[in-house]
């Protein structure tokens, strides 16, 4: 179904991050372009459906995008499915940077306009990935759905475990979207219209909803909220919880009395349109300053979070006893459980800890010790642990494509590379090998092992294990001076201190040529973190492993500030880890 508008538009597809052609819509700016408008519609639904806004939002200077999410309207893919929440949070990713690197629109140019499960979409995006656009407004998000059935959560899920994926239908009917009597009508012919939606999308758009409202202090773009005030589809509860915790220092919320939930397609919506056009005119007239971050680990709420970490429940409180009960269990575990042992001695963070949990290889004293490993080692830390890997392995090939694209050597230096089993297995795979690859580490256990895995990978020719300092800026900037690719991984999450994080990273531009490439980690949010500070001790002599979380806006600001720019990025389905690439900004 066609929905005109004045404005001429084209049809578009782009690649996204796993092959698949994604469907898009593009309105061209009448006369020289200030910016771009850039719309995700809501569930079931595609980007037709968005294209009214167009002409009533008036911005005739910006060019307007929207897309049609995978498995809706036009894009492929089996109706209402997509393999995971995460993989449609990473193809808005995609598609925004398809927009900066075909149309020419950078990111900060870019205002986002999203409804419901398309703003849950964009809020998990803007979390996650921390992009740094304009202008964020989110029309009616679907943080909490009305299921309307008793403990239907719980059901899904266990119906999922029993059947495998299957689709929900929607219960949701046109009159209790809108008003507007023509768009009831259309919603009710429209063929495009995908009414199912997969089981695995719809739990997972509530994982990442409760994550999202729960963390929104982590979001600090200039954000604009209309909630409609009639909702009969989702939640008003969460809507505003989200509201009250953003980090952003711009923001505004407008709650729309008798609006049904398609708040931008309601009858008298020139109330709710007319709020966005001023919203995001203000931004491109006036905009925010960059919300500072430097001090976060002196104040905010990460910082907050990790004091009340470490101080120790009360003697005697319920609290209190529960804690001691857990540690006195791992306890035991230590001693059937190979892995949880090695924690104990080494430290839960420790490189050896980490190289076990790569290898992922259950072991212990008899077929209960092994039980008791494989549940340690399921661990949902340990899993993110472990998709961190591929995602360093598949970031650590893109960058030795990139410096070969530049026709330079590849120079690796990893700065605190533990056993070096995440380096050297992204390095030995593929016919060419780098030129060389300095891995050094603080821990002499970590020199030894890793020096021995170089020997039994065969690359002793090209890469050699040294002891070193990952916070010394000198030692770190004359270690390997013309590197093209420097790792830092798994180790500024250990470290709630800024100026240990800026000195390292001092160093690293130091050894890093001008058009190099640097690897990052970071952990904006971790589901055990009280778990961790509670029973788990570090490798710092046994003390407890309580973790202040850097989020990912904190984290690239501190990358930016050392003259790297930010590339790319990956994160694991439960959004803990990210891998970041950056690029040295010359000089």
């Amino acid at each position: 179904m066609d929905y005109p508008t004045q404005r001429p538009v084209s049809e578009h597809h782009f690649t996204t991050h796993d092959g698949v052609e994604l469907f898009y819509r593009h309105w061209p700016a009448t006369g020289t372009r200030r910016g771009a408008v850039v719309m995700f519609h809501r569930g079931h639904e595609h980007s037709g459906r968005m294209s009214h806004l167009v002409d009533e939002l008036d911005l005739l200077d910006f060019d307007v995008f929207a897309w049609d999410a995978r498995g809706h309207g036009r894009s492929p893919g089996e109706r209402g499915f997509s393999p995971s929440f995460g993989t449609s949070v990473r193809d808005v990713q995609t598609f925004v940077d398809h927009i900066r690197d075909t149309h020419g629109v950078a990111h900060a140019d870019m205002a986002v306009v999203a409804q419901s499960v398309g703003a849950v979409l964009v809020s998990t995006w803007a979390h996650d990935y921390a992009p740094r656009i304009r202008a964020l407004v989110l029309a009616s998000p679907a943080f909490k759905v009305k299921l309307y059935v008793p403990f239907a959560r719980p059901g899904l899920r266990l119906m999922q475990k029993l059947r495998g994926n299957f689709f929900v239908n929607s219960y949701v009917k046109a009159k209790f979207l809108t008003h507007d009597l023509a768009r009831q009508a259309s919603y009710d012919t429209d063929p495009l219209i995908t009414r199912p939606i997969s089981v695995n999308i719809l739990l997972g758009l509530y994982e990442a909803a409760e994550r999202v409202v729960a963390d929104a202090a982590a979001i600090t773009l200039p954000t604009q909220m209309l909630i409609s005030g009639a909702d009969w589809v989702v939640e008003h509860k969460p809507q505003h919880d989200f509201f009250e915790r953003l980090g952003s220092s711009v923001k505004e919320k407008h709650v729309l009395d008798g609006f049904f939930h398609d708040t931008l397609g309601e009858a008298d919506r020139d109330r709710a349109v007319g709020l966005v056009r001023s919203f995001i005119l203000r931004q491109f007239d006036t905009p925010a300053e960059a919300v500072e971050l430097n001090d976060a680990d002196k104040q905010g709420f990460t910082y907050e979070e990790a004091l009340t970490l470490a101080e120790p429940y009360p003697e005697g409180s319920l609290r209190g006893w529960y804690w001691k009960m857990y540690r006195k269990g791992l306890g035991w575990a230590g001693m059937v459980s190979e892995g949880v042992s090695l924690g104990q001695r080494t430290g839960f963070d420790s490189g050896s800890t980490l190289d076990y949990v790569y290898r992922n290889e259950a072991k212990g004293a008899g077929p209960i010790g092994r039980m008791v490993d494989r549940n340690y080692l399921d661990a949902i830390g340990w899993r993110g642990i472990r998709q961190r890997k591929l995602n360093l392995e598949a970031l650590i090939k893109d960058a030795m494509r990139r410096v070969r694209a530049d026709d330079k050597p590849v120079r690796v230096l990893d700065i605190a590379a533990g056993h070096g089993r995440y380096v050297l297995d992204a390095l030995s795979q593929g016919e060419q090998r780098p030129d060389s690859v300095l891995l050094r580490d603080y821990s002499d256990i970590n020199v030894r092992d890793g020096g021995r895995l170089i020997e039994a990978k065969g690359m002793g020719d090209i890469a050699r294990f040294v002891k070193g300092n990952a916070f010394d800026t000198e030692s770190v900037a004359s270690a390997q001076p013309g590197t093209t690719i420097g790792i830092v991984s798994g180790l500024y999450e250990l470290f709630p201190d800024n100026d240990l994080i800026r000195a390292s990273l001092a160093g690293m531009a130091g050894a890093i040529e001008d058009g190099g490439y640097l690897l990052y980690t970071g952990q904006p949010w971790h589901p055990q973190l009280e778990m961790i500070a509670r029973a788990l001790t570090s490798h710092r002599e046994g003390e407890a492993w309580v973790m202040r979380r850097r989020t990912q806006a904190e984290m690239d600001q501190l990358v930016r500030e050392a003259g790297f720019e930010k590339i790319d990025q990956r994160i694991d389905e439960w959004g803990i880890f990210t891998v970041s690439l950056a690029r040295r900004v010359k000089q």
